[in-house]
């Protein structure tokens, strides 16, 4: 699985606006990710649609979070910005049949699901901010053979 520029900027944006207790403009969130700020507009319009940030016109105006940041799960994030997870070809996994060879492949896409959200539905952006990370996390985190990638 990848996660898309698109997701991580928001995650990033949004530990930012975690971190502050006022309104942050999309400039400075920009700046202080170093993030494309156009790109970085059409994120936080998404995540205003979602329902995690607010926003306010005017000389103090800029994005708010509109939840506490122990309330929004990284998946939240993940699915406002790229809607939902494990899919397969754009399609659903449960809504997937299979025929012959490939008649259990089904299974190991919801087991990916499952997977993704054993982390991602756990795990909240007031944690990430902390550091303090659930267990989900770190028993990946805690295995050297978590931190090297594999190749062909």
């Amino acid at each position: 699985m990848q996660i898309p520029a698109k997701a991580e900027y928001a995650i990033r944006a949004l530990l930012t606006l975690a971190a502050s207790d006022i309104s942050v403009s999309a400039e400075h969130l920009a700046q202080e990710q170093a993030l494309p700020a156009k790109f970085l507009g059409a994120i936080l319009s998404d995540l205003r649609r979602g329902g995690l940030v607010t926003s306010q016109r005017g000389p103090d105006g800029g994005f708010k979070l509109a939840h506490d940041p122990d309330d929004i799960m990284i998946a939240d994030i993940l699915r406002v910005v790229g809607g939902p997870m494990a899919g397969v070809r754009g399609m659903r996994p449960e809504t997937l049949v299979y025929e012959g060879e490939a008649k259990h492949l089904r299974d190991v896409w919801i087991a990916v699901r499952g997977a993704l959200r054993e982390v991602l539905e756990h795990v909240t952006l007031g944690q990430v901010l902390r550091g303090d990370l659930p267990a989900s996390v770190t028993r990946f985190t805690a295995d050297p053979d978590m931190w090297v990638t594999r190749a062909l």
